[in-house]
């Protein structure tokens, strides 16, 4: 009888893997940003561990997939092992992912629970007990095999013999060879029977073979003789024996006797050389399976996310009965639907979440998605849809157009919420759910902005106070008391030295005068800035009288309370880009001036880190969703007449980077296009780096016809006649202000999509009117839109038009250079934006600026102070009033923040009630305890 021949696991496994290479390269071709990838796990550093991963590291590179290395020291718990498995579990770049075992850990490890942790779906080593349990059901195209079996599988294929009817026997019942090999050979229809140890009469059980798998792991247990002339003989053993001849003094044997054994058999695989370069190539071949599932499943780039079918009703109902019939996903869900991995996401409830910062560190080197801002025409006091438009052209673009897409929006006030407003979680069948929890506490950043900013108003007074009732050498006692028998300096108030140009470490050492400059803030009670705050609208804080206890020995001081929402930790929580940047902003903010004219900052105060304590967790986004199951950043909530009007740019950056390149971001900002865009451009993108694709402009025949000469809209009463009858002169003169705001939108060099947010009491020639109108004033599109009564599907026409204009050439510049004067750059604002003929400077804005630009703030940009009713700063005068000086009567600096801020007419940081607010019909349930009476 012939030799057998030899099956040679390096020539195969080297024609698998260019075989792999190829379909690899077919992958890539189809979507070049797309390769397979392949994660493994390694706990130590045991050498032969290393050795393995090497030469699998160098088969995926030559193959083109992109394999990463993870080593955990061995003093790894079994908790960080697990913890390291959910993260790769979760990474959308891993299809492929095996634990290295032995686990090498000092620590108790329990490498079953390990390896049942790896997601099936990603298990190429097909270890967990659902491939196995698959693999043993026969379920062989929906699990993964193990490689070695795999492997010997695919030797046997190479001989050409069926192996359907054979009789096979294999030895060995271990989980990663013996065990899946008998089932894999079983489903293929051969009759198996697996030996061991324990079985008599094995040289009987093995000459029956036509198949013979051997994986005992004892040194040539199998002799030639037992053999079955012509067998298939696959031996899976490495095992050393003892070799003078060699230098190792040692040589590598199977566990059958080759040397006999091939004399008898017709086939069989040496060792080395045989199963062992299959092993690998089977790895490779299960991630490359793995990718091209993936593939299957999912476009790359593509969310696959399951959306909310709206059923709509006419009437459309109220908006708290909208959100109540809608149930939302589980927020948790649609944070793995989007991307992000669970370590990266803080759960408050079933539907709300904090997104980790680190988010965006793992996203970093992701390309940025499609940056779309929405803003309006000049408001009725009614508001014109823009929440609602955002809300819609994101259901549109995700559940309907199926695109990546993320809404991102200011956390209401609960002033306005409770007084003139209501809610503002957009309305009808476009809007956040679920709208409770969306207007009231959220997640509690507005309750840790108002605690941080009366921190400071707090340590002002106190810091007064002690000033003026103590001596130098009292006040430095307190300040840097003895701990222990010895004075050490904080870091904060290292820094305080450091700013006063005192470079000494030792508290004992300074002299009388630089403890003096240390100890002494020398504030000027009528410079300063800094306000309480509360996020309720009470006309009655407006200004107040504090200090009239006794015990406050006199010192008293006119103050006032400001809204929570116009405080400028506010503003630095929404133009933060992270922790330490927060961290910088929060210690720069300028609070007075002492009474040489230098500025007080909280660094001075020494509050910078109390402040980042308390608002470590407000700088977080918090995740929603819309009514159709779209994702919704809510974050930060500055309002647009008195501060920038913009989310936070933490939220947008997050967000452009989940979305992927082809996606799409919807951000709203506040109020008209010449409040809130303005800003959101000069102020918001220059401090993110951020750049625009697309302006959407909101418009509604409503407030066109009050721009028109219509009479006055008041909140809370209906509406007159003339804006429910058609009236097209009116309305064309009121398309003025429309025109205005898009020039607006065009001077930054974007283009400009209106969207005319459409009324039950429109009609189709008023709405023609608008929208030619529009076109003709340079918008790239105008488009009909009813998301108000019909959702997603009601902003299609306004999701198509968006989608083309962010194609569309643009040249986005900012409308000032910040090294202009401070007045040159409230000019050009007034002039190019509001259309005034000038600007008109009150005596104490002539001061502030002349204060300011002293102290080092005159190139910081300008977040103007102004009416949202009205382009002027007479909230009367409606279109596009012409003829007007524009008054600055006082300017102020939020430098943490990064602006100064000019009051323009008679605006007021704290809202005061209406004479029937809205929590007149806001009340619990007392049966189902939901919250009724929000808008």
């Amino acid at each position: 009888m012939a030799p057998a021949q030899v099956l040679s696991g390096k020539a195969v496994s080297a024609e698998v893997r260019d075989r792999l290479k190829n379909q690899v390269a077919v992958m890539k071709k189809k979507f070049p940003d797309f390769k397979p990838g392949l994660a493994i796990l390694q706990v130590g550093n045991r050498d032969d561990s290393n050795l393995y991963i090497s030469m699998k590291l160098k088969a995926a590179a030559e193959i083109g997939i992109d394999a990463n290395h993870i080593k955990l020291p061995n003093t790894a718990t079994e908790a960080e092992v697990l913890k390291c498995i959910t993260a790769l579990n979760e990474n959308p770049a891993v299809h492929g992912f095996i634990v290295q075992l032995p686990l090498d850990s000092n620590k108790p490890i329990n490498t079953e629970k390990i390896t049942n942790a790896v997601a099936p779906e990603k298990d190429v080593d097909g270890l967990s007990s659902i491939n196995a349990g698959k693999l043993s059901r026969g379920d062989l195209g929906d699990c993964f095999i193990p490689c070695t079996p795999k492997g010997c599988m695919e030797l046997i294929r190479q001989t050409g013999i069926q192996v359907a009817g054979k009789r096979a026997v294999v030895i060995g019942r271990s989980k990663i060879v013996g065990a899946p090999m008998h089932d894999l050979l079983l489903w293929n229809h051969a009759t198996v029977t697996t030996c061991h140890s324990k079985t008599s009469a094995l040289a009987e059980e093995v000459s029956k073979a036509d198949i013979l798998v051997v994986a005992a792991g004892k040194a040539e247990m199998v002799k030639g003789e037992w053999i079955k002339p012509g067998a298939v003989v696959i031996d899976c053993g490495i095992n050393h024996i003892p070799d003078s001849t060699k230098a190792s003094g040692k040589r590598v044997v199977g566990d059958v006797v080759y040397s006999t054994a091939k004399e008898r058999a017709g086939y069989i695989t040496p060792v080395p050389g045989g199963v062992g370069p299959m092993t690998v190539a089977m790895l490779m071949q299960s991630t490359v399976e793995s990718a091209q599932r993936f593939l299957e499943k999912f476009q790359p780039g593509k969310w696959s996310i399951q959306y909310n079918q709206l059923t709509l009703k006419t009437p459309v109902p109220s908006d708290i009965e909208i959100s109540r019939s809608c149930m939302p996903k589980p927020i948790g869900q649609l944070a793995k639907e989007i991307g992000l991995i669970s370590e990266e996401v803080e759960l408050y409830g079933q539907t709300k979440a904090k997104v980790l910062l680190s988010a965006l560190k793992r996203l970093k080197d992701k390309p940025d998605g499609k940056y779309v801002v929405v803003t309006g025409i000049t408001p009725t006091p009614l508001g014109e849809g823009k929440s609602t438009t955002t809300m819609g052209l994101a259901q549109a673009l995700g559940a309907h157009l199926h695109q990546n897409v993320f809404a991102c929006v200011r956390q209401p006030s609960q002033g306005p919420t409770f007084g003139i407003k209501g809610g503002a979680a957009g309305g009808g069948y476009s809007q956040v759910i679920p709208m409770e929890e969306f207007n009231l506490h959220l997640t509690g950043d507005i309750h840790a902005i108002t605690a941080a900013s009366n921190l400071v108003a707090a340590a002002i007074d106190a810091r007064m106070f002690h000033e003026l009732t103590q001596t130098d050498q009292a006040l430095y006692a307190r300040l840097v008391p003895l701990i222990n028998g010895i004075r050490q300096f904080s870091d904060i108030q290292i820094r305080r030295l450091q700013k006063l140009g005192i470079r000494k470490m030792e508290p004992t050492t300074l002299t009388e005068e630089e403890m003096h400059k240390f100890v002494r803030l020398d504030i000027d009670p009528t410079t300063i800035t800094w306000q309480r705050v509360l996020d309720t609208n009470d006309r009655f804080l407006r200004t107040i009288t504090i200090g009239q206890s006794p015990t406050e020995k006199g010192f008293s001081r006119t103050a006032q309370f400001d809204i929570t929402v116009a405080s400028e930790i506010m503003a630095v929580l929404a133009l933060t880009d992270g922790l330490e940047d927060m961290r910088r902003r929060l210690g720069r903010m300028v609070v007075a001036s002492s009474k040489t004219g230098e500025p007080v900052t909280t660094d001075d105060l020494g509050v910078t880190g109390a402040l980042t304590v308390l608002m470590k967790d407000a700088i977080k986004p918090n995740l929603m969703q819309t009514l159709e199951g779209t994702p919704v950043f809510v974050h930060a909530g500055p309002f647009a007449n008195i501060a920038h009007g913009n989310s936070s740019v933490l939220a947008d950056k997050i967000a452009l980077k989940l979305v992927g390149q082809e996606g799409f971001v919807v951000t709203e900002a506040g109020f008209g296009a010449d409040i809130g865009m303005e800003k959101f451009f000069n102020i918001k993108c220059r401090y993110s780096g951020l750049r625009p694709h697309v302006v959407v402009l909101v418009a509604t025949v409503r407030a066109l016809k009050m721009h028109g000469g219509g009479p006055t809209v008041t909140a809370g009463v209906p509406l007159p006649k003339e804006y429910t009858e058609e009236n097209l002169q009116v309305l064309a003169n009121g398309c003025s202000n429309l025109s205005k705001q898009i020039q607006n939108a065009r001077i930054f060099g974007i283009p400009v999509v209106v969207a005319v947010n459409v009324f039950k009491t429109d009609t189709e020639a008023e709405l023609d009117l608008v929208t030619q109108m529009a076109k003709e004033a340079g918008a790239f599109d105008a488009v009909k839109c009813t998301h108000w009564a019909e959702g997603g599907k009601g902003a299609l026409a306004l999701a198509h038009a968006v989608q083309r204009a962010s194609q569309a050439p643009s040249h986005f510049k900012f409308l000032y250079n910040v090294e202009l004067p401070v007045m040159d750059k409230i000019r050009i604002i007034a002039q190019q934006i509001y259309g005034a003929d000038d600007i008109e400077l009150f005596p104490e804005a002539e001061q502030k600026i002349i204060l300011y630009t002293k102290q080092g703030f005159g190139n910081l940009p300008i977040c103007m102070a102004k009416t949202h009713l009205s382009l002027s700063h007479d909230p009367e005068r409606k279109g596009v009033p012409k003829g007007f000086v524009l008054p600055i009567r006082d300017i102020r600096a939020s430098v943490g923040a990064g602006f100064l801020y000019p009051l323009i007419g008679t605006m007021s940081t704290m809202p005061g009630l209406p004479t029937r607010p809205c929590f007149y019909d806001i009340d619990l349930d007392p049966v189902t305890e939901e919250v009724n009476g929000l808008f």
